[in-house]
């Protein structure tokens, strides 16, 4: 139940602070979803976009799963294989909600003081703060109704919001 609860609890944004040790300090309404569904254990990663991504334990297992099985003769595949897992770093929330951000990961992905953490329903984005704002508001762009350079997906078009 913990897991399923995580997976449909993670959305908006919030606007954090990077402490001078590298932690970023978990909102208070993620750090019980957090606690139930991984006892606070998580793995963060790159992502292809210069930001990291924060997943509870439970749900990195699946994907690590799902990547450890495919198979690496494609080029591709290989090249993802090594980010996302050469990257991947288990971190633990500590009593105060706090998370360590390793050295490496703060570089990849360019954080210096404020951070925007990003729910994507089954795991956060961290992002930089000015770095959010220019993708963001770049996506609204693209996003827009009149954008007749860049129509949306088939896919989009037919979704109701």
């Amino acid at each position: 139940m913990g897991a399923e609860r995580a997976q449909a609890s993670f959305r908006g944004v919030s606007q954090l602070n990077l402490d001078a040790k590298g932690r970023i300090v978990i909102p208070t309404r993620y750090r019980s979803i957090l606690s139930e569904s991984c006892q606070g254990q998580v793995v963060i990663t790159v992502d292809s976009d210069p930001c990291l991504l924060l997943y509870p334990l439970p749900e990195w297992e699946k994907i690590q799963r799902t990547l450890t099985s495919l198979p690496n003769l494609d080029a591709q595949t290989r090249q993802l294989q090594r980010l996302l897992l050469g990257y991947a770093s288990d971190c633990e929330m500590d009593g105060h909600g706090r998370i360590l951000l390793p050295p490496a990961l703060r570089g990849a992905a360019r954080l210096e003081k404020r951070i925007c953490l990003v729910g994507q329903g089954n795991k956060f984005e961290l992002w930089d703060e000015q770095t959010w704002d220019k993708v963001s508001e770049h996506a609204k762009k693209l996003l827009a109704r009149d954008n007749h350079e860049q129509p949306l997906p088939e896919p989009l078009r037919s979704l109701s919001i």
